[in-house]
């Protein structure tokens, strides 16, 4: 498997890497043609987190919930929240699913996220590699879309299986496997309903290279995504 997944796991940076850029290109966008940035209003000040936040994502195929693990992985965690703040998640789309043929089934990732909307994106983040944060590209584990590093803003993958190819690689040789994406938190309900979104509709011929076939037609709609409060025994 180790050594299956080793090229593979190029395949996946390449493919996450791209999807931000393919989200912004016609078919992909879920906002309307011609949106330009408008005059940004003042923005409310930050909510204080504590060390793990626990958001749930109403979507026309169920509820995720989610563990985003503040302590380990802050500033991307802030800026999740600062989306759901601002309710700038309402209204966005699961547009793509990824299959994966080998290991456990089912496998692979499912992608959602502004694509790049002018009115509602913030600006980009720095990056939390997984060799700073600790955390892992486990089943369930929600992770950050890119180009490069430093330029993620509001699209993010949720992990069908475990694919550590995704984590930070200080020794390799790619700048790309160096970096690895920024895991930030967890699925803890609702891996159902990721296994749902999963198997939902792809199109043929949508999507460009890699990611043909792998667009979701249709959408999936995301209706709220809100802050909950977490069990007792869980803060």
């Amino acid at each position: 498997m180790t050594r299956r997944f080793a090229p593979l796991a190029l395949s996946l940076a390449l493919i996450l890497g791209s999807a931000a850029q393919a989200a912004t290109k016609p078919g992909y966008s879920s906002y309307p043609k011609g949106a330009k940035p408008r005059a940004a209003a003042p923005l409310p000040a930050p909510q204080p987190l504590p060390d793990l936040v626990r958001v749930a994502m109403v979507t026309q195929l169920g509820t995720i919930e989610l563990e985003l693990d503040h302590k380990r992985a802050p500033l991307t965690v802030e800026n999740f929240m600062r989306y759901v703040q601002l309710r700038r998640f309402d209204g966005i789309v699961f547009y793509r699913a990824m299959p994966i043929a080998w290991g456990a089934q089912p496998n692979g990732l499912v992608q959602a996220g502004l694509q790049g909307h002018p009115q509602k994106i913030l600006k980009p983040i720095a990056h939390e590699p997984t060799s700073q944060t600790g955390l892992s590209h486990t089943r369930g584990t929600i992770s950050m879309a890119r180009y490069a590093p430093g330029t993620a803003t509001a699209d993010f993958s949720i992990m069908l299986g475990d694919m550590t190819g995704l984590d930070a690689n200080p020794g390799s040789d790619n700048p790309e496997f160096q970096a690895g994406f920024a895991a930030f938190g967890k699925v803890v309900a609702g891996m159902d309903v990721v296994e749902r979104i999963w198997g939902a509709p792809r199109s043929a011929t949508k999507g460009e290279g890699v990611m043909k076939g792998q667009m979701l037609d249709p959408v999936v709609r995301v209706l709220t995504v809100r802050r909950v409060e977490a069990p007792a025994a869980a803060q």
